[in-house]
C-alpha cells in the first residue's frame, strides 16, 4: 500500500456561511469516519491558522504569523491505499464533505520507519 497525503489551503473554506459550518464540519467528519471503517486513514487534522514555527538546523525558533506566505495548509488527512485513483477517490470525498478542494501527494515509502512502527 502507498500512503497519501490529502490537504486544503488555509482559508479555503472561508467562501462558507458560518451557519452552514456545523454542516460541513459534519459532513467531512463523516468522509473520514468512512475511510477509518474502510481501514485506509492513517492520520488526519485541521491546523490553526497562521500558527507555524521554524525551527533552524541550530535550533533557534522563529514564530509566526509569516505575512509573506501565501498558501498554508489548513488541514489534512493521510490514507494508506492501493492505488493513486483511490487515493483520489479519497480525496475527491473529503473535497464534496469541506466544500474545498483537496490537493493529493504521494508520500515516499520508508521501509525502515515501517518497521520501527510495527515494532511499536
Amino acid at each position: 500500500m502507498t500512503r497519501y497525503l490529502i490537504t486544503f489551503d488555509d482559508g479555503a473554506m472561508d467562501h462558507i456561511p458560518a451557519e452552514e459550518l456545523p454542516d460541513v464540519a459534519e459532513a467531512a467528519r463523516a468522509a473520514v469516519r468512512e475511510a477509518v471503517d474502510a481501514g485506509v486513514f492513517v492520520f488526519g487534522g485541521g491546523l490553526e491558522r497562521q500558527q507555524a514555527s521554524v525551527v533552524g538546523t541550530d535550533g533557534l525558533v522563529t514564530d509566526g504569523p509569516y505575512p509573506e506566505t501565501k498558501e498554508v495548509i489548513g488541514g489534512l488527512v493521510v490514507v494508506d491505499v492501493a492505488t493513486r485513483e483511490e487515493a483520489l477517490a479519497w480525496a475527491a470525498k473529503i473535497a464534496a464533505g469541506c466544500r474545498c478542494a483537496q490537493e493529493v501527494r504521494e508520500l515516499l515509502p520508508d521501509p525502515d520507519l515501517d518497521e520501527m512502527l510495527r515494532r511499536r
